[in-house]
């Protein structure tokens, strides 16, 4: 595991990932560092859930024609579809012809949370970074559930790096946009959302467990493919640039998949 140092990275000599420091208990900010790291960054973390909330934008619930959830939409994405900065997005078309974008910003919980209050909630978060919840949807509209056409192979980068909760004063106050090919798809803010992080978080841990390391991925905004007139889909050739306001920029190219 590395951390900013400067303009470059320092490695946390014999650490485990941001996961395994997270469950041990471990503060990260409180590790020594080691020498500089050179090379390209790597998903920030492995988490052990990634759960994943929808239609949790005022604005992607009017482009999408549809009613405002009462209460949080949840759904998960396999941990098995976590890449990192760079990775590429494989696209299977024996699978899928329509491939869509999401930007969200991707809440890591530092500490068990279990029926804890919304009041106590971003207490328990350690950081935030960059999620792009791909969605096969035609799979998706297809299936009464959202998880297979959510979690194929490459189908959640997260990243560039984790900024820890300290650094982000206001989750609610961020902007949120997606690029295609250098082209704006989508541009929002967190202050949409029609339930905050915190109420996420306390809401989810009602029903489950929320354990160290694992993600949330808090909804999209507006400008998803899926609902453009007419719609459009990502392709091999394309790059996606999913960034928010105080995080960074995850960038990913999209590839067909190689014959098995």
């Amino acid at each position: 595991m590395a951390v900013a140092d400067g303009d470059g990275y320092g490695r946390l000599a014999g650490h485990g990932d941001l996961t395994a420091l997270l469950r041990a208990g471990v503060d990260p900010r409180q590790l020594p560092l080691g020498e500089s790291v050179d090379g390209d960054l790597v998903a920030p973390l492995r988490p052990g859930k990634v759960v994943a909330i929808g239609l949790n934008y005022l604005d992607h619930i009017r482009e999408s024609n549809l009613e405002r959830p009462e209460r949080p939409l949840v759904f998960a994405k396999f941990p098995s579809s976590v890449i990192g900065p760079d990775d590429p997005i494989e696209l299977d078309e024996t699978l899928t012809r329509r491939v869509d974008w999401e930007v969200e910003l991707a809440v890591i919980v530092g500490r068990s949370m279990r029926r804890v209050a919304g009041s106590d909630a971003l207490d328990h978060v350690f950081g935030y970074t960059v999620g792009n919840d791909v969605s096969a949807r035609d799979v998706q509209f297809s299936e009464s559930q959202w998880v297979r056409g959510k979690s194929f192979d490459t189908f959640c980068p997260l990243g560039p790096v984790v900024v820890t909760a300290d650094e982000i004063p206001d989750p609610q106050a961020l902007t949120l946009r997606t690029r295609v090919n250098g082209e704006v798809m989508q541009e929002s803010s967190t202050a949409q959302m029609v339930f905050g992080v915190a109420e996420l978080l306390a809401f989810c841990s009602r029903s489950f467990t929320l354990e160290p390391g694992d993600v949330v991925l808090t909804g999209t905004p507006w400008g998803c493919g899926e609902f453009m007139d007419p719609p459009r889909s990502l392709a091999p050739g394309d790059v996606v640039e999913t960034e928010i306001e105080g995080i960074g920029t995850l960038r990913n190219p999209v590839v067909a998949l190689s014959p098995s």
